[in-house]
């Protein structure tokens, strides 16, 4: 299939999916102003080790794995909506307690539940999406644009909070609060649009047609159980490779967030702010101004093969930070370009993979299978600081190059895994 970028299939966004696309520019954006200085400030504040600053991040991060594949699940019979009003919610308190908090204990139960809000927001709005998007081409533009948003704030969260002075400071977590209450009150209203459009559209399909038209999406079909939901993941190979394959991914690219910025801390690495938000504002500058060049660079290549090609550019990327001076401001900038190309090309199509092999009335399950992905991510503290710790960043970069080649090979296989008898879109 190729990838369709054009104005007419932007115009077909319902007002919900740039509700969505808005909510990820803001949210994402203040988010952004402190949580990468996150490691920083425990390090500073309680001078713990680059293992245990790991050890909160990953406990956290691994109990949000199972329940955000929990909610993707649950989403698929109680609906989107429900799920996301209660998540956002949990956003807004535990973003307002990560402002105020002081101690260790207080850290991780705060951060643990900033991570179970993440996992249970993030599968239902993917799944959201193929709900309100008919169309599979105008459903990849959402996805790669609702990326693209999120990277938008990304960039201009950091510059925002040195600008206001606000950079790197625990009171900077209220905004974030903010942000998502503000969210909330848009959803309603988002959620609201949609609904008389679907009772419009099914009207209309009653009037021209009165037999049943076995559509299936979010809220009409049969309902799988949870447990033939459950035997249908267990039997689909083609999707147990990908998430083992992309659990590998997300650790290596884990390491950007947390134990790079470790590495540089306890290296004394010259004007380290400046550099950690010079990173940060050109990881997602790159993926702005590329990522819809390379979309359309690729358009004629499979989904595989787009993977490959940025999985040989993350593996450039790790040899280039196990290499780099410490002292090189400029090296560490270009590390991140060819990381952040990587990122461009492997996060959307992550969501893109899923949402092609899913079938619609599973989709919320599988995103929420998805949501294992995160595992990597929740093991890159903890594997990274040990790493870290133990043998000093050039064999932590370098291990990341390796498992880059070994994602390559299971990318290479993957289309040979045998999946369950369902029909789901070529």
């Amino acid at each position: 299939m190729q990838s369709d970028i054009s104005i007419a299939r932007i115009k077909q966004f319902p007002l919900l999916m740039w509700i969505l696309l808005f909510g990820a520019f803001i949210t994402r954006g203040s988010f952004y102003m402190v949580w990468p200085f996150l490691a920083v400030i425990l390090y500073d504040r309680f001078e713990i080790s680059a293992t245990e600053v790991g050890m909160i991040l990953s406990f956290a991060a691994i109990i949000s794995v199972f329940i955000g594949f929990i909610g993707g699940t649950l989403s698929d019979h109680f609906g989107r909506k429900h799920l996301m009003y209660a998540s956002g919610i949990l956003y807004v308190i535990s973003f307002s307690l990560l402002a105020e908090v002081s101690t260790i204990t207080g850290y991780v139960v705060v951060i643990t539940l900033c991570s179970i809000a993440t996992s249970i927001w993030q599968p239902p709005t993917s799944a959201l999406i193929g709900d309100i998007i008919s169309d599979a081409k105008t459903r990849e533009l959402a996805m790669q644009a609702r990326y693209f948003m999120v990277n938008v704030g990304s960039a201009f969260g950091p510059l925002i909070g040195v600008w206001f002075g606000l950079t790197g400071k625990q009171s900077s977590f209220h905004i974030t609060a903010f942000a998502f209450a503000f969210l909330l009150i848009l959803l309603f209203f988002g959620f609201r649009h949609q609904s008389k459009i679907e009772q419009k559209h099914k009207q209309e399909q009653k009037e021209a047609q009165p037999v049943d038209t076995g559509r299936n999406d979010n809220h009409a079909g049969d309902k799988t159980s949870l447990r033939q939901t459950i035997i249908i993941l267990v039997q689909d190979r083609l999707l147990q490779c990908l998430i083992a394959a992309n659990i590998l991914c997300m650790f290596i690219y884990g390491q950007m967030d947390t134990s790079l910025i470790q590495y540089l801390t306890r290296s004394q690495v010259p004007d380290l702010l400046q550099l950690i938000s010079a990173m940060i504002f050109t990881n997602s500058m790159v993926i702005i101004t590329s990522q819809f060049a390379l979309l359309r660079m690729m358009a004629a290549m499979s989904l595989v093969k787009r993977v490959q090609i940025g999985l040989v550019l993350l593996t450039l990327s790790q040899i280039w930070l196990a290499i780099n001076p410490l002292d090189l401001f400029w090296g560490w900038i270009g590390a991140t370009v060819v990381m952040s190309l990587a990122e461009a090309i492997l996060f959307p199509t992550m969501n893109v993979h899923i949402d092609r092999i899913a079938p619609a009335h599973l989709r919320g399950a599988y995103f929420g299978a998805a949501s294992f992905y995160s595992i990597g991510y929740a093991l890159a503290p903890i594997g990274g600081g040990l790493i870290l710790d133990a043998l000093g960043g050039f064999w932590l970069f370098s291990m990341g190059s390796i498992l880059c080649l070994f994602v390559i090979y299971l990318y290479k296989i993957i289309d040979r895994m045998p999946r369950p008898e369902f029909q789901v879109e070529s």
